[in-house]
């Protein structure tokens, strides 16, 4: 990763702001950005002063849609982009509210969609992109209904869209992680004893009975986006423990 810029969207905790300290260790120039102001600030104290930590909102189409000229105040050039960020809210159907799909499908979705439109005048020839979606793209699990619909769309997103911008040298690959202890779980508003109920039920759900890391898909992410993985292009790759084979 040695001279690559990469940038990671919602990379101040979890998954992203793992996937900015491996990359970071191995040489990258990394950007992350957040919306959070207090993850912004532990991001910029995990990741120090070479790092560039930018305040954009993926749910805010503005932001999206104005991410490219942000960066292009910092670099020339991105090599990378791992467009993590992502939001969760679960329930069953009669639950769920307009504004909870309109939540899930604007940040998931259309900000993922229209921060790389806005970015592809900063993408190199050649560069890698890498899409953060879930194995419940494809496992159907209660309570789940939008949030997986919003990640079926983005593995469809990662596959029409490596057959458009191929051409231009940009090779998308998305990531589908199982079951990852990142800070997602602790939002879901449960009782300590419910939560614990339901983190076991995850974790029973992997053929490894456990929770994975965001520092295993960090790794997952590295090579996606790295020379290593140069003739990988429009696949969808899981790494979820063997949720899907029990």
């Amino acid at each position: 990763m040695k001279n690559k810029t990469i940038l990671i969207t919602g990379g101040t905790t979890g998954i992203g702001l793992a996937t900015a300290q491996l990359l970071q260790a191995e040489g990258a120039q990394v950007i992350v950005t957040g919306r959070n102001p207090e993850t912004l600030s532990a991001a910029r104290a995990a990741l120090g002063s070479s790092a560039l930590v930018i305040s954009s909102d993926s749910a805010a189409l503005a932001d999206a849609q104005a991410i490219g000229d942000v960066i292009k105040k910092h670099t020339t050039k991105l090599d990378g982009v791992f467009l993590n960020a992502g939001i969760g809210q679960f329930g069953p159907m009669e639950a769920m509210t307009p504004k909870h799909f309109d939540d899930m499908f604007g940040v998931n979705v259309r900000g993922l969609y229209f921060q790389l439109q806005s970015l592809l005048p900063v993408l190199t020839n050649p560069s890698a992109v890498v899409f953060n979606a879930s194995v419940v793209a494809e496992l159907g699990f209660p309570e789940t209904s939008i949030y997986s619909a919003t990640k079926a769309a983005v593995v469809s997103l990662g596959k029409s869209l490596a057959v458009e911008l191929a051409p231009r040298g940009i090779r998308i690959n998305t990531l589908s992680p199982g079951p990852i202890k990142t800070p997602i779980y602790n939002k879901l508003g449960f009782p300590a004893d419910a939560q614990k109920g339901f983190e076991d039920h995850m974790a029973s759900q992997s053929l490894l009975k456990r929770f994975g890391t965001s520092n295993e898909v960090a790794k997952l992410a590295r090579f996606l986006l790295s020379d290593d993985s140069s003739y990988i292009i429009g696949e969808n790759i899981t790494i979820d423990g063997g949720v899907r084979h029990t």
